[in-house]
């Protein structure tokens, strides 16, 4: 009987007793194995040149090299998914939104406490399995980064800079879900949207201590108004509002306005916020007036919301699997015959503008 190649795990972290902590966790996983560890980015180097990871997980604050730069030089030289394990603190959230942007597959929140933290130690292993599961499609981060450009450029497009946020209510709204590979792709569509374009709702899977971050990085970006969803928010054009990483993010409709409203459920297909309870809240309130966008992710969610958004007279569609980092989720979604149209990202840039006119 063969024997199943286990995951390589590299950590590049200073911090000994965070690097003796995960080595306990992942050894003890049958399918992964934390075969060496790195206090800086050199030494780092030093183990990928004798044996290349599968997976490396990366913080963010290091001696001699920090982790964006070593990032940049990891995709630029020898790409393999990488998962930063980053702290909350300001800086450490909005740098690790910029690795996010640079070809990172995902964050992990580093927790105060490893050994007894059990519910983070399920975190951690699923995290990693994840980010191996695109082992073989992680060029299309990079691909995509390139394609997003410089993220210190604010805008794409000068001309995007005339408008922001109107005063006027949407009366056509936007949902999209995203997951793996998410960030990119919502950067590089709301990132060549004009400024007077309908109402947009955002789930991107994504931990709540990151998601601030993530909608201010969208916001310098683009041509939008972009925040993260506070209870109460109307949603104008010109505007997009990202769920907030610890809650669900629900469209209701009073008679004039489409407002915005979280809500702290029970995880939904294994996520909070799930794709499902936005596109089933915008099946209800918007209807025919409402256009399902389901991006990369892995997984099914929002496969069932977007064919409830579908029966309810809404445009629905998924992301091709030539674009999508991973076609989990937008696959699912085809698979039921939830999907009206399957597109590029390209091709949904174009057709939210010309159906917004």
């Amino acid at each position: 009987m063969a024997v199943r190649k286990k995951i390589k795990v590299l950590m590049v972290d200073d911090l000994e007793v965070a690097v003796m902590a995960i080595e306990h966790i992942v050894n003890q996983q049958p399918d992964m194995v934390l075969y060496a560890s790195a206090a800086n980015p050199y030494d780092a180097v030093k183990v990928i040149s004798k044996e290349k990871p599968d997976v490396i997980l990366l913080d963010i604050q290091m001696p001699k090299m920090d982790g964006l730069t070593f990032l940049r030089k990891i995709m630029s030289q020898h790409p393999v998914p990488v998962v930063m394990f980053s702290g909350v603190a300001e800086k450490g959230s909005s740098n690790a939104i910029k690795a996010l942007q640079l070809g990172a597959v995902s964050i992990l929140p580093k927790p105060k406490s490893i050994i007894n933290n059990f519910e983070f130690h399920q975190e951690l292993v699923t995290t990693l399995r994840n980010a191996y599961a695109v082992k073989d499609r992680i060029n299309k981060l990079i691909d995509r980064h390139t394609l997003v450009g410089n993220m210190n450029s604010p805008f794409t497009d000068s001309s995007l800079k005339k408008k922001r946020e109107s005063d006027s209510p949407t009366d056509k709204v936007i949902a999209i879900g995203a997951s793996t590979g998410g960030t990119q792709a919502l950067h590089y569509i709301l990132d060549r949207l004009p400024a007077n374009v309908m109402g947009i709702v955002i789930v991107q899977h994504m931990p709540g201590n990151f998601t601030r971050w993530f909608a201010e990085s969208l916001d310098n970006s683009s041509a939008l108004k972009v925040y993260e969803a506070k209870p109460g928010m109307v949603l104008h054009k010109g505007m997009a509002v990202v769920a907030n990483g610890f809650y669900h993010l629900i469209l209701k409709k009073t008679p004039n306005e489409y407002v915005v409203t979280t809500h702290d459920g029970p995880i939904v297909n294994r996520h909070k916020p799930s794709v499902d309870e936005l596109f089933k809240s915008v099946a209800k309130t918007a209807g025919s007036n409402g256009i399902g966008i389901l991006l990369t992710g892995m997984g099914d969610d929002g496969a069932a919301g977007l064919l409830e958004m579908k029966k309810s007279g809404a445009i629905t569609i998924a992301q091709d699997d030539h674009s999508a980092v991973v076609f989990g989720m937008p696959q699912a979604a085809i698979k039921i015959n939830a999907a009206k149209m399957v597109m590029n990202l390209n091709e949904i840039i174009n057709f939210i503008k010309n159906i917004d006119l």
